[in-house]
């Protein structure tokens, strides 16, 4: 009987989450137009505009890698971390009206919109990186179970982020400011276009502590096989993402006190 009520309770949140998805895609893109669409066509937008100009001004190949794939096996992971970070900003006033319903958590509002920007920009991801191959640009994945795991850990790491900024930002309009600054002060941290075996021995690790590093390091052992020279901890991103999920968790599971629900 303990199982099946824990069951019913988990479908019943998933429910739920589903329903806060709808709700927030109806809200973003209407009906009209491509409506629902650009859930994936803002992060083509972004992605393929990113990989056209750069394989466009930058050589075909970059330390022997080509210089397409390279921008889009980081700038695809990267785009997801973003948008989950942006749109974790103040993501309870939107919806802090809907916490008048027992069934409805802060953590639920938080799960909709990282799930649904991590389907748009893996779509995107999937969509610009297939035209890339049919075009020349780039080879099919070596490893495809490593891709999956580096995917996977920055999945990972864009939740964790998503559920600390929410609430950070829910309880200080300073953080809240801020959080444009960090996004962009932390480009030259997240791998996205610079590998770290291009880096100086002794300045590598301080790359490596950052766990979208060590993800997108994963995805591009996965794209180039041996020839990427990767470097990545599988330990080290189980544990950190953990550590930054379980503080996001706390710290989302004690915000409502900090909501207007009006």
């Amino acid at each position: 009987m303990k199982s099946q009520s824990l069951l019913s309770l988990f479908l019943l949140q998933c429910r739920v989450i589903g329903a806060l998805m709808m709700r927030e895609l109806h809200t973003r893109f209407g009906r009209h137009g491509l409506g629902f669409l650009w859930i994936i066509g803002e992060p083509i937008l972004f992605c393929a505009g990113v990989a056209i100009v750069w394989s466009a001004i930058r050589p075909a190949h970059d330390h022997g890698l080509p210089t397409t794939a390279i921008v889009i096996t980081g700038y695809v992971p990267l785009t997801m971390w973003r948008h989950c970070m942006g749109r974790a900003v103040l993501a309870f006033e939107a919806n802090g009206s809907l916490l008048f319903h027992k069934q409805v958590t802060p953590l639920d509002i938080i799960l909709a919109r990282v799930i649904l920007e991590i389907m748009g920009t893996l779509g995107a991801g999937l969509l610009v990186g297939g035209v890339a191959v049919v075009l020349g640009f780039m080879d099919p994945p070596k490893h495809y179970g490593l891709l999956y795991v580096g995917i996977f850990f920055q999945i990972l790491f864009s939740l964790g982020t998503a559920l600390i900024v929410a609430p950070l930002t829910q309880r200080s309009e300073l953080f809240e400011k801020s959080i444009s600054i960090i996004s962009y002060l932390s480009l030259p941290l997240s791998g996205a276009f610079v590998m770290v075996d291009w880096i100086p021995p002794h300045y590598r690790w301080i790359l490596l502590l950052s766990p979208s590093v060590d993800s997108i390091e994963m995805i591009r052992a996965g794209q180039f096989g041996h020839a990427a020279h990767a470097h990545y901890d599988i330990a080290y991103s189980i544990w950190i993402n953990f550590f930054l999920i379980l503080v996001g968790v706390s710290l989302t599971l004690r915000v409502k006190k900090y909501i207007n629900i009006v």
